[in-house]
């Protein structure tokens, strides 16, 4: 077997496994024996655990790169750059295969475990740092922010739903911002963040 079919069995056994455990717990031993490599080989051609998920994803951009601008953004906007920086994204010449990896990914069971693993693993876990305030409430936070943008994804991107299909990028940026904010740094209700310590008379 050529080394570049060796590549790829490894990337469709990591798929499957990612599919089927989940991120957290499919490891890269696992991987290795069900490919019938070595760990090491599996480490030499993709690195970490991370960028294997990753490769195994074939997105056509690296998540931490694009989002880095959200990550040194101040706290104040960070709604405005984050959703800003996603809607050019889709809307670059990457957009066919986003799309086409969101479709994918969202088509079975195993899809919404490699969803789920992307978004809480890639392209949110920098920004829970930022917004774990008060301490604990980073979780509810990217769960909301999540579910803003896959939702805005699917509307405007694979329904196509006017006006919001077709609306300019900076006109989505202001409606959508200051609910985003708002689910990073505004205040949530008691029983989706942190718990709340008890009042005392």
């Amino acid at each position: 077997m050529s080394a570049r079919d060796t590549r790829q069995r490894i990337l469709t056994v990591a798929r499957e496994a990612f599919g089927r455990g989940g991120y957290e717990a499919t490891s890269v031993r696992s991987i290795a024996a069900r490919a019938g490599v070595d760990q090491a080989l599996v480490h030499r051609y993709f690195g970490t655990k991370q960028q294997l998920f990753l490769a195994s994803l074939e997105l056509p951009v690296d998540p931490e790169v694009v989002l880095a601008p959200v990550v040194s953004a101040p706290r104040d906007r960070l709604g405005e750059t984050f959703i800003r920086t996603l809607l050019n994204l889709w809307d670059s010449d990457a957009e066919p295969i986003v799309l086409s990896v969101v479709r994918t990914l969202s088509a079975s069971p195993e899809g919404a475990e490699l969803v789920k693993g992307f978004l809480l693993h890639l392209a949110l876990v920098h920004l829970g740092p930022r917004v774990d305030d008060p301490e604990g409430s980073a979780p509810a936070r990217l769960s909301l922010v999540a579910s803003q943008t896959m939702g805005l994804l699917m509307v405007r991107k694979v329904v196509r739903l006017e006006p919001l299909a077709s609306m300019p990028v900076e006109d989505v940026v202001a409606l959508v911002a200051p609910t985003l904010q708002h689910y990073m740094t505004g205040e949530l209700a008691s029983s989706a963040g942190a718990p709340r310590p008890p009042d005392h008379a």
